[in-house]
């Protein structure tokens, strides 16, 4: 019982309360430009929004397979709970940066944000229940395929907005630890066909996210 109340203090407090993060906000060195014209200002908050989704995405995937191992019970399930739920509060961090960022820029969270946390909240319970191995070899998964989106993110955001770049390059990195620590965890190598299902998944996700 409190493993299902923790996961739907998660849920509300991912969907409707601002996040707090626990470590300064990214920052880099600035041009003497870092002026925005419209279109870039509007680029940057599509951009942002989805990588927010992400992050929603992701207080969803750690609640679920952390649930998932605490009600399998045993002590090697209950160290890769406290394990998902740390790697969740740094994917706190990133989700009240990208929301800041949002504000700053003008631009608004999706709109189906509740949509997307519901989704990845199934689909982390099932890989969670598929066992210790698979639910870790679906986060070294997932943070590999967050981690390549954000590298995109990268190419296509504004040269001089500094700022959302700055919180890409640490998601960034975040995410690509995230996934070394669940490989050296015991995860297995998921089978293709989940690796491309995980792929189009994301890619409809993004598409949607990036205008709604």
């Amino acid at each position: 019982m409190d493993a299902l109340i923790n996961a739907a203090d998660s849920a509300l407090r991912a969907l409707f309360v601002a996040p707090r993060a626990s470590r300064p906000c990214p920052t880099v060195p600035e041009d003497s430009n870092t002026t925005l014209s419209e279109p870039d200002r509007a680029l940057s908050g599509a951009l942002m929004r989805v990588n927010h989704v992400g992050e929603v995405c992701a207080q969803a995937l750690y609640a679920s397979q952390a649930l998932a191992a605490r009600r399998a019970g045993a002590q090697h399930n209950e160290s890769l709970a406290r394990q998902l739920e740390a790697a969740g509060r740094e994917e706190t961090d990133h989700l009240a940066w990208t929301q800041t960022r949002l504000g700053e820029l003008g631009a608004r969270p999706s709109w189906l944000n509740p949509v997307w946390y519901a989704g990845a909240f199934g689909l982390g319970l099932l890989a969670g229940r598929l066992g210790t191995g698979v639910s870790l070899g679906f986060v070294v998964e997932t943070e590999r395929q967050v981690e390549a989106h954000l590298a995109s993110h990268m190419d296509r955001l504004p040269a001089n907005d500094h700022a959302s770049r700055a919180i890409v390059a640490q998601m960034k990195d975040d995410e690509a630890r995230h996934a070394r620590e669940a490989q050296h965890a015991g995860a297995v190598e998921l089978p293709l066909p989940v690796k491309g299902l995980m792929s189009m998944a994301a890619k409809v996700m993004t598409t949607v996210a990036h205008r709604i």
